[in-house]
């Protein structure tokens, strides 16, 4: 592994820039994804039935279709749907890049966001009754009491969603996102090298994995230490 990348400094280059647009497409994804899904769990809580409708089968459909599939439907059927400046907009911009952080956000949203429900259905009622007794709105209420309690209670789950949509982002080379494993396949395309080339990427992969693993145990153990004291 160590004379791979010593043979030529361009790999190590390569290499480094593949893992710093996975970090980036975790980074936006994972945003993206969050705030959809707390907006997605919140709705799914409306009275209203053609609304928890809409939401129950935007959450069926992206979390029975394949995570590759909806990249694929993203870049090459949607820009197709667009006007030509858009496209053009798109082809200027990164659009690979884009559309995959849409289609990742998306795919991972529909995930948390049925955690983030689990959480809601978790809470007392009375937590409900007792802030509209407060004179907090519905959106207040939603956003300041609900809310806060559901995310801490899902920390785990999210764990594990953000933890796949970490490994998710490797499915952005098919559409030629230079990401890590993109990386990875041009090695090994012009070196022949397989095991070393890969092994470097599965090290990142890990040590990223245990890097998410290791935020989210030392934000339980935040709760732990609030909630004793």
């Amino acid at each position: 592994m160590k004379s791979l990348l010593l043979s030529n400094p361009d790999y190590t280059t390569l290499l480094l820039h593949g893992l710093g647009l996975t970090v980036q497409l975790f980074c936006v994804s994972w945003i993206a994804a969050m705030m959809l899904a707390c907006l997605l769990a919140s709705l799914r809580l409306s009275p209203v039935r053609w609304v928890q409708m809409v939401v129950g089968l935007f959450v069926a459909y992206h979390r029975n279709v394949p995570g590759l599939v909806q990249i694929f439907v993203w870049y090459f059927g949607v820009p197709q749907l667009l006007p030509m400046p858009w496209q053009d907009w798109l082809n200027r911009h990164n659009g690979e890049f884009i559309l995959s952080c849409i289609a990742l956000s998306l795919y991972a949203a529909a995930y948390m966001s049925e955690d983030i429900r689990s959480g809601f259905r978790s809470i007392s009622p009375g937590q409900t009754q007792a802030a509209r007794a407060l004179g907090l709105s519905g959106y207040q209420t939603m956003l300041y009491v609900l809310l806060p309690q559901a995310l801490r209670m899902t920390v785990a789950p999210l764990v594990n969603q953000s933890l796949s949509l970490f490994k998710a982002t490797s499915l952005a080379m098919t559409i030629g996102v230079a990401e890590l494993m993109h990386a990875a396949r041009r090695i090994e395309n012009e070196t022949y090298r397989t095991f070393d080339a890969f092994l470097i990427v599965s090290i990142c992969y890990l040590a990223g994995s245990w890097l998410l693993m290791g935020i989210g145990w030392w934000v339980t153990r935040r709760q732990a230490i609030k909630a004793a004291s």
